[in-house]
């Protein structure tokens, strides 16, 4: 039952972490979602939208952040 508080309270954490990432993006007017790369199609029946270098981006940090947090909890 250790093990499973244990991960809910670091997931609490990360989550807490994201949360402040992104009110720190919205505050400091960084444009997620619209960077570069991003990709949107409209017409006139409808429109696509992918972010595609915001996930790549997005998805580098939470590598970076998950694999620093692994290597302290192995210590």
């Amino acid at each position: 039952m250790e093990t499973v508080a244990r991960y809910l309270m670091i997931g609490g954490i990360i989550l807490f972490l994201i949360g402040g990432g992104v009110y720190l993006a919205a505050k400091f007017s960084i444009p997620l979602g619209r960077l570069p790369g991003d990709i949107r199609i409209e017409g006139e029946n409808g429109s696509f939208y992918f972010p595609l270098t915001t996930s790549i981006l997005i998805s580098v940090l939470l590598t970076i952040i998950l694999n620093l947090i692994a290597r302290f909890l192995r210590k």
